[in-house]
């Protein structure tokens, strides 16, 4: 525990959000874009459809556009900058295994199964929704939009509401196995 304590005195919340906040102004400058999870997964979809089956991007108007424009935007970039810079802190914290997070009642192969489904849809609301929740926080709010300010109210509210239900159901069924 001590050992835990200790590699998290490095990591300063105020120092990583002063940071985003120069990345998402650089984005905006550099690319005229925000910043957000959801494009560079599109991206890679299509680039990865284009390849498998080139005829049917084609005759998609949506996807052909993509194809056109370059499927490989600097939001590819983006997630794979995520996912290495994880692995990486993940490493020079002492953080990196391999295991499932899960409720005591719940199977390892549920809990991957609900996480594929929970990320596939995902996938479609983001692209129903014309981007992340992450993307219309952050980026919204750095351009003082006021859809950003609500996503963020309506994001923590009903995180804090759902975090409150579910904890109940989880120290609930704890108990029962006791």
């Amino acid at each position: 525990m001590k050992e835990q304590a200790k590699r998290n005195r490095y990591i300063n919340p105020y120092l990583g959000g002063f940071i985003l906040g120069i990345l998402i102004i650089a984005a905006y400058y550099f690319s005229s874009e925000g910043l957000g999870s959801s494009g560079g997964f599109r991206d890679v979809s299509i680039a990865i459809l284009d390849k498998v089956a080139p005829h049917y991007t084609e005759s998609n108007t949506y996807i052909s556009a993509r194809v056109e424009e370059g499927a490989h935007t600097w939001l590819t970039f983006e997630l794979l900058g995520v996912i290495f810079g994880a692995i990486i802190s993940a490493v020079l914290f002492g953080r990196l295994k391999w295991s499932v997070g899960k409720a005591p009642h719940i199977t390892k192969k549920k809990r991957l199964y609900l996480a594929l489904t929970g990320g596939i849809l995902w996938g479609i609301g983001t692209q129903l929704g014309r981007g992340c929740t992450s993307g219309l926080v952050l980026s919204g709010m750095a351009l003082n939009s006021l859809s950003g300010y609500f996503g963020l109210i309506s994001i923590f509210g009903f995180g804090f509401l759902f975090a409150f239900l579910f904890k109940k159901l989880w120290i609930q069924s704890k108990n029962k196995k006791a």
